[in-house]
């Protein structure tokens, strides 16, 4: 399993986001990838992600398992089953 960040540096949520991931692995030791959304394109548009910051969870074969889009952040334990994996 694949869980990944999606978000753009230098925006006015970068800071929340940096903040979440950083308490996730602590609370956690799962380390989330981060993605950058220019720097991923193809990634962005086969999944159909246009708004940031987005966690997706990924299965082995690239299905989505879960999503979270926007600025409210899940929860950790939402995340860490799919982290976990």
């Amino acid at each position: 399993m694949r869980v990944i960040c999606i978000y753009r540096d230098r925006e006015d949520y970068t800071r929340t986001v940096a903040e979440w991931l950083e308490n996730f692995y602590r609370q956690t030791g799962h380390k989330i990838e981060e993605m950058n959304p220019d720097l991923s394109p193809g990634f962005c548009e086969t999944y159909d992600i246009v708004e940031y910051p987005t966690l997706i969870a990924l299965g082995n074969s690239g299905e989505v398992l879960a999503l979270w889009r926007g600025r409210n952040l899940p929860l950790f334990s939402e995340v860490a089953y799919y982290a976990s994996k």
